[in-house]
């Protein structure tokens, strides 16, 4: 049996309709709503079942004053007002968990001492996943602000200090204010950049 199209209000909340939040309502998110989240967000696919991706989530006033000073200036009012910010970041060692998660083969040793194809495939997988995070947020009834606009090295002190993990983009996340968003930009259409062949 195929599978069906979700229904048009499903496609609504997680694409069409949803934005990206500047501006956040002063309701809280619960710890089991980002549970939630990530509870769906980890069966997206990346090679070799490799799942990079780590996340810290960012709630207490304590830990956004450690995440302020990586910020940059025109991120520093959302982020703080936002109720949680996900830092997400990829495990530059994910290779040693390849025995558990892809038993099927010696996948270990397709990266070990191989730094280039290690940060490449960090980096594509744990970006996968985090879009597969913000499509999970969405789906768990979430907003989401998006950014790369923080300094990452300062933000793995803060954070990732004597781990092999390295940030990769942050996530605000609550529920938005849709009276501070800005107009949606344009996007192309399919003929514009996609050719069936």
């Amino acid at each position: 049996m195929t599978a069906s199209a979700l229904t048009e209000q499903a496609m609504k909340q997680l694409f069409t309709e949803a934005r990206t939040h500047n501006g956040w309502l002063p309701e809280p998110v619960s710890d089991e709503t980002l549970r939630k989240v990530y509870d769906l967000a980890k069966f997206g696919p990346t090679s070799a079942n490799c799942c990079p991706l780590r996340i810290v989530f960012i709630k207490t006033k304590a830990a956004k004053e450690r995440l302020k000073p990586t910020l940059m200036e025109g991120n520093i009012e959302k982020t703080m007002a936002a109720p949680v910010v996900a830092l997400l970041a990829m495990d530059m060692k994910f290779y040693d968990h390849l025995p558990m998660l892809f038993p099927h083969a010696d996948a270990k040793s397709w990266f070990a001492g191989n730094d280039a194809l290690i940060s490449e495939t960090a980096m594509r997988n744990s970006s996968l996943q985090g879009a597969y995070f913000i499509m999970a947020a969405r789906a768990c009834g979430l907003d989401c602000g998006p950014m790369s606009g923080f300094d990452k090295a300062k933000a793995d002190e803060a954070f990732f200090k004597g781990t092999p993990y390295k940030s990769n983009f942050l996530c605000n996340l609550g529920y938005g204010d849709k009276t501070k968003l800005f107009p949606r930009s344009p996007r192309f259409k399919f003929e514009d950049v996609c050719q069936i062949v």
